[in-house]
């Protein structure tokens, strides 16, 4: 017998559609990962660590190190006032995290307040803690939080709302009266925000990440969320961080414990090196990262593609209807690996209800080499679908 939930899941499409690059030798613009390797003296730091350093168990809660770095980092980039004792629990990634806060947080009956497009293990980890989710779809090509919607979605069961920002796949970045308002919400219903905020460092053009954690009333009712492998663009080290009042910590760390306990030890001292020592790196990653956003947007633009803007994250989406595309998302983005040789994601897969979309997600952390041979591609498989398509209508 199987677990129901799992049997009858599909494999996730980041796993789907760069398996397919590898094996048809294809361009992967689509699951989010770099092309280059991340900051040299951090991973130096990490191997030396593993040839001189501690490489048995660390505690449970993390490093000290690691902790007290990740309070004076929120500190100086976002001011907070993080007690790194009491209110910093470090965990194995940012997904390991949200499964920490699901479990601790939902009991069978409780419902959790999801926004669409969402990445796509949230809905399933809701229900594996036992938790109901409720959908509220967030529409392109600003994905703005609405009243009304809030209104239809919260009520006397919510228990949890999960804020992604910056959104994947959307690439915007929450405006202030958003967050005051899902703020509202939160304080009225006594609901817990589990914001997943990995994307916080990669907000461009001089936009400004504000946390939810520091709107009124939300001090004791957020987990607030990070990564350092997005932070350092080191997406393999899976080293995320939770930052929770003190009652809200020490109850899902009890999850934690028993999902992984604990992570690498190198990789722990390694990310405290990094975060007390990279601040050139935090000025200058946004402008290069925003720089090649432009260059593939640009180049997109060219070959007749309508490109939505891209406010954040290592994404931007283009728009299939508007670039004169009848295909679904879905069928576009094989044709696209299968007939052009590009990997795309498309963004029905981080809906669950009502799921056709006309976008496909690009991701733009590459070197410009690659961008500049995936948007040729790319207007190939324009090209072949536009001619499918009025093959079909002849």
């Amino acid at each position: 017998m199987a677990n129901h939930l799992y049997e009858t899941l599909p494999t996730t499409i980041f796993a789907v559609m760069s398996g397919l690059a590898q094996e048809l030798s294809a361009i992967n613009l689509g699951q989010g990962f770099p092309d280059e390797p991340g900051p040299e003296p951090i991973r130096r730091r990490a191997a030396e660590e593993t040839l001189h350093g501690y490489n048995q168990y660390p505690p449970m809660y993390g490093l000290p190190a690691l902790r007290e770095a990740v309070a004076r980092h929120y500190a100086r980039h976002q001011g907070l006032d993080l007690d790194w004792k009491s209110e910093v629990t470090i965990t194995s990634g940012a997904t390991e995290a949200l499964a920490d806060c699901f479990l601790a947080l939902l009991s069978p009956g409780d419902e959790a307040v999801l926004f669409q497009p969402m990445y796509d293990s949230y809905a399933p980890m809701v229900r594996r803690a036992g938790g109901t989710p409720k959908l509220v779809r967030l529409t392109p090509p600003h994905f703005r939080l609405e009243r009304a919607a809030l209104e239809a979605a919260f009520g006397p069961r919510t228990r949890v709302v999960v804020l992604n920002n910056p959104l994947n796949p959307s690439a915007t970045v929450s405006r202030d009266e958003d967050l005051a308002l899902l703020a509202e919400f939160c304080v009225r219903h006594d609901a817990i925000a589990v914001c997943d905020e990995v994307w916080e460092h990669i907000v461009l053009d001089r936009r400004v990440h504000r946390p939810l954690i520091a709107y009124p009333g939300m001090r004791e009712r957020c987990a607030k969320i990070g990564s350092a492998g997005k932070m350092f663009a080191l997406t393999g080290w899976k080293v995320g961080f939770i930052c929770a009042a003190p009652k809200l910590t020490a109850l899902i760390a009890k999850a934690h414990q028993f999902n992984t306990f604990t992570t690498a030890p190198n990789l722990q001292t390694a990310v405290a090196w990094g975060l007390d020592n990279s601040e050139a790196w935090f000025a200058r990653m946004p402008g290069e990262l925003a720089a090649s956003r432009d260059r593939l947007a640009e180049a997109l633009a060219r070959e007749g593609f309508a490109v939505l803007p891209s406010e954040g994250t290592y994404f931007l989406n283009v728009d299939l209807a508007g670039s004169g595309i009848a295909e679904r998302d879905m069928d576009f983005a094989l044709r696209a690996v299968k007939e052009a040789g590009v990997a795309v994601i498309p963004v029905s897969a981080f809906y669950e209800q009502a799921p056709v979309t006309s976008l496909v997600r690009l991701c733009f952390s590459k070197r410009d080499a690659t961008l500049d041979e995936g948007a040729k591609r790319l207007a190939k498989a324009r090209e072949l679908s536009i001619a499918a398509i009025r093959e079909v209508s002849a």
